[in-house]
């Protein structure tokens, strides 16, 4: 049984819009080509059968994407990409042909950062991957941010929801059944609500030694350089354990402090200063 659920494969930082949501990049641009992307997923087979083209960047902007998921699927693993989806007209069918993809979400709360782009074709767009990758036996998840602590959706939102009522049978206020759950619109095609985060950085106020994550235990992130951090939230490398680039991933796994910090979280103890300063990880406790 592979020792991860899920790993967190940054292909690339780069990305085609400036979202509010996202924090700055404040590593250089960087996009791994196609002999370190092989060489990453060669190490990753022992560990890893899922693999999420996520952290930093929008992966349909890599020039690269179809020999990547070539390559993937050459080696037998399963993909999740997330993506904005302002790329899916030109690299759509990408994602729709390759037998590496299991899923894609649509960050359709990207909106906000969409100057130049028509929202309405945008969404068509949008809907019409949905059903083409429902009709190839694929899942696609469109998120928007929840509507917690009082919040009315905004303008741009009850658009965005309107227009997915109007796309897909939907039984009901589509705004107040995701309060409560994730609404299946077709065979393989989901909405549903993400709870708005702030991404971690060691200058953001400490929350505890003690507690709970996913992180480490059921998966890791690979940054574009190699990096090796404890999960998707690690957009700075700020808790790196090592690079695969200069490290075998084996003995990153087996090494000193990786060990004790996966030990650790397994006893509830937060050791990684920045976990120590991550306050998503509370949403676990």
């Amino acid at each position: 049984m592979p020792l991860f659920k899920r790993v967190y494969l940054e292909i690339g930082n780069i990305c085609n819009l400036h979202c509010s949501f996202c924090s700055p990049r404040i590593r250089p641009a960087r996009q791994m080509n196609l002999d370190e992307f092989t060489r990453v997923l060669s190490q990753l087979r022992p560990f890893a059968e899922y693999l999420y083209f996520h952290v930093k960047g929008e992966p349909l902007a890599h020039p690269q994407l179809a020999e990547f998921l070539a390559e993937a699927s050459r080696q037998g693993f399963q993909v999740t990409i997330t993506t904005n989806g302002t790329l899916l007209p030109q690299k759509g069918s990408i994602l729709i042909d390759s037998p590496a993809v299991r899923q894609v979400n649509l960050s359709l709360h990207s909106f906000t950062a969409h100057q130049g782009i028509d929202t309405d074709q945008y969404l068509d767009g949008c809907f019409d991957f949905a059903r083409k990758m429902s009709a190839a036996g694929r899942y696609t998840t469109m998120r928007l941010w929840t509507l917690s602590d009082g919040r009315t959706a905004d303008k741009g939102t009850l658009h965005i929801l309107s227009r997915i009522e109007q796309a897909f049978t939907v039984d009901g206020d589509l705004a107040q059944m995701l309060k409560s759950r994730s609404v299946a619109l077709g065979k393989g095609i989901f909405v549903t609500f993400d709870e708005e985060f702030e991404w971690p950085h060691l200058s953001s106020p400490f929350i505890s030694e003690e507690g709970f994550c996913h992180g480490l235990r059921q998966m890791i992130g690979i940054l574009a350089d190699g990096t090796v951090v404890p999960c998707c939230l690690d957009a700075d490398g700020n808790a790196a354990l090592g690079n695969v680039f200069e490290t075998p991933l084996s003995e990153i796994l087996t090494s000193e402090p990786f060990v004790s910090a996966r030990e650790s979280m397994f006893n509830r103890k937060v050791v990684l200063p920045l976990c120590q300063h991550c306050s998503y990880r509370t949403r676990f406790d």
